[in-house]
């Protein structure tokens, strides 16, 4: 309904809007870039493509949250392909569930949120990327994709080699 209004022009379905997302948005984009002034540079190009291109949100493709945080995504892209510091990460076959679910409780019942976040660092921006969208913002797999522009194998794939890895790093201690 607030979408729908916001669509059709109304400033304060705008407004609350922006309200509602904007925290998610910066916070993601935050961590995405690493820095705070990027990443209200970002948040602010996202709330203006929001602006310009409502009108082309359709109800039923995505929820309008996965839908916002693409765009705020593609931004951060855009941001790290000028800067060259981006390097995708290769597809990878979809892990056997079981092997996920160990390497999900190993890696993250075994140490501490800060030592978490600072093993995290050490991840490829696109597992960084999942695991931020997983686990912070609780997106599951189908919305997680939808803003990365994954298959919801490829998310699966990035959230257990970036589990994986930190399960490494914590033996590696």
């Amino acid at each position: 309904m607030l979408v729908e209004h916001a669509q059709q022009g109304d400033r304060e379905a705008l407004e609350e809007l922006y309200l509602i997302h904007f925290d998610r948005i910066y916070s993601y984009l935050h961590v995405s870039v690493g820095n705070r002034h990027d990443a209200e540079d970002l948040t602010t190009q996202t709330f203006l493509r929001m602006l310009e291109s409502i009108g082309r949100f359709k109800f039923g493709s995505a929820p309008f949250s996965a839908w916002l945080f693409r765009i705020a995504h593609n931004l951060a892209m855009d941001h790290f392909r000028a800067s060259r510091r981006w390097q995708p990460e290769e597809d990878v076959p979809e892990p056997r569930d079981s092997e996920e679910a160990s390497a999900e409780d190993a890696a993250l019942h075994s140490i501490g949120r800060e030592s978490m976040l600072e093993l995290i660092d050490r991840l490829s921006p696109e597992q960084q990327q999942v695991l931020t969208l997983k686990f912070v913002f609780n997106f599951g797999n189908q919305e997680a994709a939808s803003i990365l522009g994954k298959t919801e194998g490829a998310v699966k794939s990035l959230q257990h080699r970036a589990l994986l890895s930190l399960q490494k790093q914590l033996g590696d201690r």
